[in-house]
């Protein structure tokens, strides 16, 4: 046969790839291959230790019989299907959970098979998804989970809390409440804080909070010691776990803040001049540790505190982990059950909270359960509070300073004047020196009080900014207190 009547080897490649995969890109203009029947999707240009679309490729044209090709062959086909897949339509690819058709979700189990969990309105279901409502992506942070048993009655819940050393059937509540926002896609839940004395099982704890979600292959890891890491390391998996934090810089609370309610980071693509690309993320978000020293306002929002106790009687690693594998199926099982439950509840959303959704959940858990979820979560922003002021000496003195304040009453002045007042307050008579990180100037003391205005409104003292007179204030005031209820006459 003479060579013109050959087909070139990136053809029978490309004919071969359309004819077994589906190629669709994403909103971000990324490619990604897909085995027809399959949910679980590769980038085409991942050279990922996963395994690549490249190697699955390489292995299916030669199991098949078709050949083995040279890398500039696959390379040009490559090229020319990534090409021809930029004209395809959009959808998204999920890691472990998924929004799905009729107001369902979908829990990647991380098999090979592909089975998922598909958690609808009336019920669950351990099913394949069509890979056109679900697409998964797989990395190497996603873990498998085992089957999930069917019909608990709620017996996993209370084997997970006898494996657990939670404090307080209210921190028990809280941390159930946790998991079950972590099975919702688009909610964005508090990050649990696991604390209490040395020795407690904190780690371990947060290990098996973990490991529910994202298989026993879940772990803790450290804090790592920039934002881009940390990004890295939140866009490849679901659950975000640090572990033994003792000290938070600024940088890092705001990064966490942007994880819990969710942000995107933009970079310059690679071998590139102009051209980036976008990494969106809002992720579940866990920290365990005794003392991270001074709490910003912000990040105390974005807080689950879970106080943990020393246990009486200590088991063994292997005796408990062994333990734990056992009964994961049943403690899934009894998740899905509660969560079914808990969706169909219905429940007023408090609008008071900074995290609704969130409170909105407890308050569901409430209703299906009666546990006092919401007044827990409550309680535990209000310890929060305590915090925030405890480790700030400016709302320390901005409430001295608003204790002489009437009910009912405000002051205003300028930022300067406020620097001045405050300042003069707390060095009192003695004039002991200004702490580190005092404001030095009206400017630096205005953005210092809006960061502290939540905190502080929580504590009855409320903070405004105006101008009046084409001069700006700001107010400091204290409510007046609500008239009490009026008695009905006796007769």
């Amino acid at each position: 046969m003479a060579d013109d009547d050959k087909n070139p080897a990136r053809e029978i490649i490309t004919g071969y790839a359309q004819s077994h995969f589906r190629y669709f890109r994403t909103a971000d203009g990324t490619v990604y291959a897909q085995r027809n029947g399959h949910p679980v999707a590769r980038p085409i240009r991942s050279q990922g230790t996963t395994g690549s679309h490249r190697q699955e490729l390489m292995v299916g044209l030669f199991k098949d019989g078709v050949g083995v090709f040279n890398g500039t062959a696959m390379k040009e086909a490559l090229d020319l299907i990534e090409a021809l897949a930029l004209t395809e339509d959009v959808q998204p690819v999920h890691i472990r959970v998924a929004p799905g058709y009729d107001g369902a979700t979908w829990l990647d189990l991380g098999r090979s098979d592909g089975l998922s969990v598909r958690i609808h309105p009336t019920g669950w279901d351990i099913q394949t998804p069509d890979p056109r409502e679900v697409c998964w992506r797989r990395t190497q942070l996603t873990g498998e989970l085992p089957l999930p048993v069917k019909d608990t009655n709620g017996k996993g819940i209370d084997l997970l809390m006898r494996l657990c050393n939670f404090a307080t059937a209210e921190t028990e509540c809280l941390a159930i409440a946790w998991l079950i926002g972590c099975l919702g896609p688009s909610v964005p839940v508090p990050a649990p804080f696991l604390t209490g004395p040395q020795g407690a099982g904190k780690s371990t704890g947060g290990r098996m909070l973990v490991r529910i979600i994202e298989g026993m292959s879940g772990d803790l890891r450290r804090a790592p010691k920039d934002e881009e890491n940390l990004i890295a390391a939140v866009a490849a998996g679901w659950v975000t776990a640090l572990d033994n934090l003792s000290h938070m810089t600024p940088d890092l609370s705001d990064a966490m803040c942007c994880i819990v309610t969710g942000a995107e980071n933009v970079k310059r693509a690679l071998f590139t001049d102009g051209d980036v690309f976008r990494v969106g993320y809002r992720r579940p978000l866990l920290l365990t540790g005794i003392d991270v020293g001074v709490i910003r306002p912000d990040l105390a929002e974005r807080l689950l505190p879970l106080r943990l106790e020393r246990p009486q009687v200590r088991r063994t690693e292997a005796e408990l982990w062994s333990d734990f594998a056992e009964v994961l199926p049943v403690i899934l099982g009894s998740l899905l059950d509660l969560t079914v439950q808990v969706r169909a509840a219905e429940a007023d959303i408090p609008t008071d909270l900074r995290m609704a959704d969130f409170a909105h959940l407890c308050a569901q858990l409430d209703a299906a359960t009666g546990l006092g979820a919401l007044a827990a979560y409550r309680a535990s922003l209000d310890d929060l509070n305590d915090d925030v002021i405890e480790g700030d000496l400016l709302a320390q003195t901005v409430l001295k300073h608003a204790a002489g304040i009437e009910p009912g009453a405000e002051e205003r002045m300028t930022s300067a004047e406020w620097l001045h007042c405050l300042t003069g307050l707390y060095t009192g008579e003695d004039c002991r020196p200004l702490p580190k990180g005092w404001p030095t100037t009206g400017k630096v003391l205005s953005d210092r009080l809006k960061r502290l205005q939540p905190t502080l409104a929580a504590r009855g003292v409320l903070i405004d900014w105006g101008r009046s007179n084409a001069a700006r204030y700001i107010e400091i005031a204290r409510p007046a207190a609500p008239p009490p209820p009026e008695q009905e006459a006796a007769f």
